[in-house]
Parts: structure tokens; C-alpha cells; sequence
């Protein structure tokens, strides 16, 4: 009986382990052409300001030109059509780059792609978006990004985005 109950826990366990080790509760980035966003934008001008932590598997320095577009639920966007700056050595493995603009006000920060072309394959680590009157959002990436596509992160709710 004792044995039975001993192999019956050990079922449950080894179901359990391998049904928890089978599921990623980290969302991944997608490319954009998956997700639809408003392209909308309201009057008002705000200051926007984000950091860039390049990944430590990214190449010691890039060429790659790296867009960013960033918005909310309600299809205020802001874009900044480029990040890198060889002659500053800016997207270094390792490094973190502060950059800021101005662009619509928006609500809560949901939704953030980057977009890059060029042959050194930069990785970023995560980008966090920092807008006015609303939370900062962090966006974690760890993945190489395609060549040529908006690829990154909707957390819009679905009627919006």
C-alpha cells in the first residue's frame, strides 16, 4: 500500500514538472505585420525618453540602423526613425543608450517595435519607454531581430490594437 502511494506521488510529480517545463509564461516578440496599430495622433507635443540596453551576445559595436516606434491603445505614435550613431559608438554589446524626443501625448505606453536593416546583427536586451504622466514600460527582447521588419511587442488591449 505504502509503495502504491509512493509511485502514485511520484506520477503526479513527474506530470506536474513536465507540464510546467512545456509552458512560457515570457511573451516573445512578433514581427508587426501580425498585429494591427492605428496610425491616428493627437495634437498635444510631449517629451518622451527611452533607454536601450544592447544585449552582451550583441556585436561589440553595429552599423545596423535601428528604428524604434513606440504608442498607445488609442493610435498615438511616436517614431524615431534612427538610434544608431557609429561616430558615438551608441547599441554597443553591453552598453545602454539613453535617447528622448518629442511626439503625440499618449495614454499608457502598450505597444513597441524596432526595426533594423544591416548586416551586423544587433541584439537588444530590453528597450523602457518612459512617457509623460504615465508608468514606465519595459519591453525585454534577448532575441536576435529579423532584418527588415517591425518586430516587437503589442500589450494593447485587443479592442484597440
Amino acid at each position: 500500500m505504502i509503495i502504491m502511494r509512493a509511485l502514485f506521488l511520484l506520477l503526479i510529480l513527474a506530470y506536474v514538472s513536465s507540464s510546467a517545463k512545456s509552458r512560457s509564461i515570457i511573451p516573445h516578440p512578433k514581427p508587426l505585420s501580425s498585429i494591427k496599430i492605428h496610425t491616428t495622433q493627437n495634437g498635444g507635443t510631449c517629451y518622451f525618453a527611452y533607454t536601450v540596453k544592447t544585449s552582451c551576445s550583441s556585436p561589440r559595436f553595429t552599423r545596423d540602423h535601428v528604428s524604434i516606434t513606440f504608442g498607445d491603445a488609442n493610435g498615438n505614435k511616436i517614431y524615431d526613425p534612427k538610434l544608431e550613431d557609429p561616430d558615438f559608438r551608441t547599441l554597443g554589446r553591453c552598453a545602454t543608450d539613453t535617447f528622448d524626443l518629442y511626439g503625440p501625448c499618449t495614454n499608457q505606453i502598450c505597444y513597441m517595435y524596432l526595426y533594423r536593416t544591416g548586416n551586423d546583427g544587433w541584439i537588444p536586451s530590453n528597450v523602457t519607454v518612459y512617457a509623460y504622466n504615465t508608468k514606465p514600460v519595459t519591453f525585454y527582447f534577448n532575441v536576435n531581430i529579423p532584418k527588415g521588419v517591425q518586430y516587437g511587442f503589442n500589450y494593447c488591449s485587443k479592442n484597440h490594437g
